[in-house]
């Protein structure tokens, strides 16, 4: 199950108008690329829920076909944390054991095979994939013992404080016990209630540490701009996309040939660049406008925004309030 139904609102304005799971990473919705991670690992039955925008979810996924799997809605009428989403689609896991669940803002080349590997050979309820960084001030850590087995939590540590350096990835692969955690009819997180009451009742929880896999969370400027670096200066792959050197540009573009475009920079599908405009370091989303000699620097354009003439941008992020 890939978990969509979240409004995303620590990218705003750039989500005001498109929905978390259709924000584009190097001109493709990121649900496309973890419908295709989950694809490579042999999963073809994929379930996803959908709330905010979900039409443009729909129309934009349509039934998994041309992903080659079948992918399943459940329509939330109103949102019922991560755990609760997934408990309401306790149905469809009715013959999975075990089952993987993931985000819909996660990029990432974690080996599923190895992650469900370890789950079944510990006989896990659930276990967590888990990357290695620097500094964890930003994330959640995971702590665990000599046995994988997690012990502890810590939410954003101090730097200087943390108990680990291993971050969970939101990559999770459960049981069908996990469905008697989980409340019916009730708001509940994963995060927030399953994975403490499992580690205070000391279940068979663990984490899997992935070492040496990518792992980006999208879901912030910060790292939605750091993703999209890694992918254009080849820090990091997604099957069948190649950027042209450090820059991406999608299709029915309109770059005027006085027009600059300097990279790392992402220019989207259907944008025009007029006449003497400059884009350095940017990530320009479809359709929008950079209009004449407007500098675009180190900036987040959304969706059919247009960029006045002359206009400045500089460690900005622009995007317009209503479609």
């Amino acid at each position: 199950m890939i978990l969509a139904g979240g409004l995303s609102t620590r990218l705003y304005p750039l989500t005001k108008t498109v929905p978390k799971p259709l924000v584009p990473v190097l001109g493709e919705p990121n649900a496309a690329h973890v419908i295709r991670y989950l694809k490579k690992y042999g999963f073809t039955e994929i379930a996803t829920n959908v709330f905010y925008h979900k039409e443009a979810v729909r129309a934009a996924l349509g039934d998994g076909s041309r992903f080659g799997v079948r992918l399943s809605y459940l329509d939330e009428p109103a949102l019922t944390g991560s755990a609760g989403a997934v408990k309401m689609m306790e149905r469809f896991f009715r013959d999975a054991d075990p089952f993987v669940v993931i985000g819909c803002d996660d990029l990432t080349d974690l080996p599923l095979d190895a992650l469900l590997d370890i789950h079944r050979e510990r006989k896990a309820i659930a276990t967590i994939g888990l990357v290695e960084r620097d500094d964890v001030s930003e994330y959640g850590v995971v702590v665990l013992d000599e046995r994988g087995k997690i012990v502890g939590f810590q939410e954003k540590p101090a730097p200087g404080t943390e108990m680990s350096r291993l971050v969970n990835t939101g990559v999770y692969v459960f049981s069908p016990a996990i469905f008697e955690r989980i409340p019916t009819g009730e708001v509940y997180d994963f995060g927030k209630q399953v994975f403490p009451a499992l580690q205070r009742d000391g279940a068979a929880f663990y984490g899997f540490e992935a070492r040496g896999a990518y792992w980006c969370d999208i879901g912030t400027p910060g790292e939605y701009r750091r993703a999209t670096d890694d992918l254009l200066t080849g820090a990091f792959a997604i099957p069948d996309v190649h950027p042209r050197g450090n820059v991406w540009i999608g299709s029915r573009t309109a770059i005027a040939d006085d027009a600059s475009v300097a990279g790392p920079s992402v220019i989207g599908d259907g944008v025009i660049v007029e006449s003497g405009a400059r884009i350095e370091h940017s990530i320009i989303w479809q359709d929008a406008v950079v209009e004449r000699g407007a500098v675009v620097r180190d900036s987040i354009v959304g969706s059919a925004y247009r960029v006045p003439a002359g206009a400045r941008l500089e460690n900005a992020i622009v995007a317009n309030d209503e479609a």
